[in-house]
């Protein structure tokens, strides 16, 4: 056996002594292997580079490692979620200037730290295609403004894939939060005080809408920020957020009679939803159960959506690497995914298959009674009889968020238990079907560009082209489609998301069919969030449309809905469901769930 040390042992050394001394925690632990990294709670887990990589990537690598140490320091999660927004553009923008004071902190403490978190930042964007950008259509204004942010603290240039994004907003921004901006800095150090002043930035960049106040205590100051907030909402909101320079003179005529249009359309739904359900109809089912789009909303163009098999995305060959990365990770989680697929078989076969009567003067003898028979003589012997059990025919539909908010941990997660319920399921007899939703491009695709040639029109709806993955049908074999869950793996797949009318897809797929019994799971990370449309609609627009899928379902369709939301409360919009905190606690989440439904009476 040989003692020469792996070249990767050093690395792995002094990466670890660091992150512990960015940390201050000498008890922090790190681990090293392929795959996305992640955090829970005291255990960070980082990729390792590979044997003759690049600086630039063994930088990048360490960069993840300064990352997560400084943020288990110098941030907060519980006050960090009591601020932060409730979704779509604004809540990313919350999250990208948060990224960017705790990388001030490092970066203008140690120079060594500053170039690491400055390589992890151009892969990062690189990954989410940003140096490709080539106009502001495509450029998300959320992640422009934390970049802004994140230069303005360190006093760094950004790197290329980075500046490609900012040079578009650059402007904008600072004329409407420059001021806010360059405040921040005497804030770095007071987590609190820092989220009050980037909420205000929220604010003046015309994302006021999505600022719930937050929980707790609110001081003066914040109160008197969301109140201007508020008043200058019919000043400058999410519909004027697009600036093209040859269709702001043609906006400019005609924008105050748009918003106000808008306002009264607000309005008037606001009040239809309270008011007479005769004064604002909703759409029912048709004979078939199918849902319809809800009256207030709509898509802008649905050619260039698509719904996709999952083998049709990739080769053969490269579908095959992705399912063995996911086999890898399926390995570490082997003893407790065969638990929980052994805990829901048993349930599910044990409502299947047959039961016992009790108290019968034929049959087996009850063993259980023999006591009494023994005690007093008198009391005849019991017997018992195994009869069939009615169980209904069933077929359960897994919908998985595959937007970009899902890379990493999440959806590598989700796919492993998809793969469980898939094995498992069919073992059982149940009919399952493995979905999945995104976009076709980052912040629109042709939608958006057909929508710009025919001058921009006010109100479009949905701008960008929806990709509806179909992993394994009801009808398919598990042997067929396993390998098309390794497709969940391909990080380029992970991008925008649309959950209303994904929703009302999968539930319009499975409430035709034949099955007595039809369960939908919805897995997901958060509202839908989709850039190209809300800047040009309501900033709830997406969420308005999720809650009416929402109703439509649970009130008017045999379907039975289940969710489970990763990091982020989805009680409050579904009847039925679970939040987790922790993506490794996704595969008990949905067993559980799944079980608990069969133990409902027939």
């Amino acid at each position: 056996m040989s003692d020469v040390e792996s070249p990767l042992e050093p690395f792995k050394r002094a990466t670890t002594a660091t992150m512990r001394a960015l940390a201050e925690d000498d008890e922090l632990e790190v681990t090293f292997g392929p795959g996305a990294p992640s955090v829970r709670g005291n255990r960070i887990r980082v990729p390792l580079p590979t044997v003759g990589c690049t600086e630039t990537e063994v930088n990048s690598v360490r960069g993840i490692g300064d990352q997560f140490a400084l943020k288990q320091r110098h941030h907060d999660d519980s006050l960090h979620a009591r601020y932060s927004p409730t979704g779509g553009p604004a809540q990313e923008m919350f999250e990208w200037i948060e990224d960017a004071r705790i990388a001030s902190i490092g970066s203008l403490r140690m120079e060594g730290v500053a170039q690491n978190l400055d390589a992890r930042l151009e892969t990062q964007c690189q990954q989410a295609a940003f140096d490709t950008i080539t106009a502001e259509t495509e450029a998300p204004l959320s992640v422009a403004v934390g970049l802004l942010v994140r230069q303005e603290l360190t006093g760094r240039e950004l790197p290329p894939s980075a500046e490609n994004v900012v040079r578009f907003w650059r402007d904008h921004v600072e004329s409407h939060a420059g001021e806010q901006i360059r405040a921040l800095k005497n804030h770095v150090d007071d987590q609190a005080e820092f989220a009050t002043k980037c909420r205000s930035i929220i604010a003046e960049l015309g994302l006021a809408a999505d600022l719930d106040e937050p929980d707790g205590d609110t001081n003066q100051d914040e109160v008197e920020t969301m109140d201007e907030s508020n008043d200058a909402e019919s000043d400058f909101s999410p519909e004027d957020v697009v600036i093209d320079d040859d269709a702001m003179s043609d906006e400019n005529a005609d924008g105050d009679a748009s918003m106000m249009e808008m306002e009264a359309d607000m309005d008037m739904e606001e009040a239809g939803a309270e008011s007479d359900p005769d004064e604002a109809p909703v759409p029912m089912p048709d004979e078939a159960g199918l849902i319809s789009k809800d009256v207030n909303y709509l898509a802008f163009t649905e050619e260039f959506d698509e719904i996709v098999r999952a083998e049709e995305l990739c080769d053969a060959e490269e579908i095959t690497r992705l399912r063995q990365l996911l086999d890898q990770q399926l390995v570490s989680l082997q003893h407790t995914t065969s638990k929980l697929a052994n805990r829901l078989q048993r349930r599910l076969m044990a409502k299947q298959n047959r039961t016992w009567e009790f108290d019968l003067e034929e049959g087996i003898l009850d063993a259980a009674r023999l006591t009494q028979v023994v005690v007093d003589p008198v009391n005849p012997l019991a017997y018992k009889q195994e009869k069939e059990m009615n169980f209904r025919d069933t077929v359960v539909t897994l919908l998985i968020d595959s937007s970009g908010s899902m890379r990493g941990r999440s959806i590598t997660i989700a796919a492993m238990c998809a793969d469980i319920l898939g094995r498992t399921l069919e073992r059982c007899s149940v009919r399952v079907e493995i979905l999945g939703f995104t976009t076709r491009a980052w912040r629109g695709g042709q939608s958006r560009e057909k929508w710009i040639n025919e001058g921009k029109p006010s109100n479009p709806g949905r701008l960008n082209d929806l990709r509806h993955i179909v992993y394994k049908g009801a009808d398919d074999t598990w042997a067929r489609s396993r390998r098309n869950l390794g497709l969940m793996m391909r990080e380029e797949l992970l991008k925008e998301n649309i959950d209303g009318e994904a929703l009302i897809w999968a539930h319009n797929r499975i409430v035709t069919r034949t099955e007595q019994r039809k369960i939908l799971m919805v897995i997901s990370d958060g509202l839908p969030v989709d850039n190209s449309t809300l800047l040009v609609n309501p900033s709830n627009y997406l969420e308005q449309h999720l809650k009416y899928a929402i109703e439509m379902i649970e009130n008017y369709s045999p379907v039975e809905l289940v969710a489970i939301g990763i990091g982020h409360d989805v009680t409050h919009h579904y009847r039925r469901a679970v939040t987790i905190t922790d993506a490794e606690q996704l595969g008990g989440a949905m067993t559980e769930q799944l079980a608990e439904l069969f133990e409902i009476e027939n």
